[in-house]
């Protein structure tokens, strides 16, 4: 499979780092750390949004770019990189995708243009009690033109910054997807994550819903497609960790000799390197064939193991390597360490995805 990027992709990707290279810094991190506030970089969404990044996997006619998966991919490879506090992920990938696929014309009139212009945020809620995404214990019953949905989610990813939430629900018995807004019948709770990430978790009592689709096979792709999504986040966030410890060993001198020509540490960010190109190869293969319509069930559980355990792999190196360092709050690279413990575990951690692939392998003919 070709992994190259085409010009347009490629300018995709140049822009987001541009944009966020100039804007987003260890400093600017800080100071949202300890604001106080559910950590949301509201000027960089702005700029972002008036770039037309938030749209760039939506359609033309709701004010979109019309591009796809890879474009959407490629800037979310950047926020990871970056440790920005976007929740484009949460709103693109987890709200507005499955909208824009599946959702009725009024549905996605009402709420596509305002994720692409950056003035609401949705997010997915996939976990439940048990905190297994493929078991849905939350319902939702017909009632007039919509749906009544009571459940309990948690982990909700940036719920506190959301202003409606896709949920996975069993809608009069079967599989689908119901958009609820935040209000009446809708209890946001919020939580304290390893990465201060504005997540919560959210209870639904009766809350008014709109059904955006029905059956296994859509919120199958929904779900794949946000597994995918998450692992360019991943795939970032690892880039940056290996970058860091790269430099950070070329700088840091024992017996007056750069410890990066120490063999052991060598061998060391040499695994960190080749955990890192697992990451990205499985993720770009898990994304090309989702963009293309192909099946990819195997292929996102084989990126999400990747991610889920590469990811901790290197985060493990990182910190070792730079030692007393690795460990201090003030530093960059905790961001990122605390940031892959959180991503590991969202969506299925490395086990769960792992045991999909084998029984798909045991299964086969």
């Amino acid at each position: 499979m070709d992994f190259s990027f085409t010009e347009e992709q490629q300018a995709v990707g140049d822009l987001a780092a541009q944009i966020l290279g100039d804007r987003v810094t260890h400093e600017s991190l800080r100071e949202l750390e300890r604001s106080g506030e559910p950590k949301f970089d509201r000027a960089t969404w702005a700029a972002i949004a008036e770039a037309g990044l938030l749209g760039i996997a939506l359609p033309e006619s709701a004010g979109g770019a019309g591009l796809g998966l890879v474009e959407l991919a490629r800037v979310l490879e950047v926020v990871g990189k970056t440790a920005a506090a976007l929740p484009i992920w949460e709103s693109v990938a987890l709200g507005a995708l499955p909208i824009a696929e599946f959702g009725s014309d009024e549905l996605q009139a009402a709420w596509l243009s305002r994720v692409a212009d950056g003035s609401v945020v949705l997010t997915g809620a996939w976990h439940e009690d048990d905190g297994d995404p493929y078991q849905i214990l939350t319902t939702a019953t017909a009632s007039g033109d919509g749906v009544v949905v009571s459940g309990h989610k948690i982990c909700v990813p940036s719920a506190q910054l959301a202003d409606a939430f896709v949920v996975p629900a069993q809608i009069d018995g079967l599989p689908g997807l119901v958009l609820v807004e935040r209000g009446d019948g809708v209890s946001v709770e919020p939580i304290i994550t390893t990465s201060d990430s504005p997540d919560a978790n959210l209870t639904f009592d009766g809350a008014a819903g709109t059904v955006i689709v029905i059956g296994a096979a859509a919120i199958g792709r929904a779900f794949e497609i946000a597994v995918a999504t998450q692992c360019a986040l991943s795939l970032g966030n690892v880039e940056a960790m290996v970058d860091l410890t790269a430099a950070y060993t070329k700088e840091r001198k024992q017996f007056d000799v750069p410890i990066a020509m120490f063999q052991a540490v060598g061998h060391r960010a040499a695994d960190c390197y080749i955990d890192a190109e697992g990451i990205r190869l499985t993720t770009w293969q898990a994304i090309t064939r989702l963009a293309e319509g192909l099946d990819a069930t195997d292929e996102v559980s084989v990126a999400k193991f990747w991610a889920a355990w590469g990811g901790q792999r290197v985060s493990l190196a990182a910190a070792h390597l730079h030692g007393g360092v690795g460990v201090d709050r003030d530093y960059p690279l905790a961001r990122h360490f605390t940031r892959a413990k959180e991503l590991e575990l969202q969506l299925g951690g490395a086990s769960q995805h792992l045991l999909r692939v084998g029984r798909a392998l045991a299964t086969s003919s």
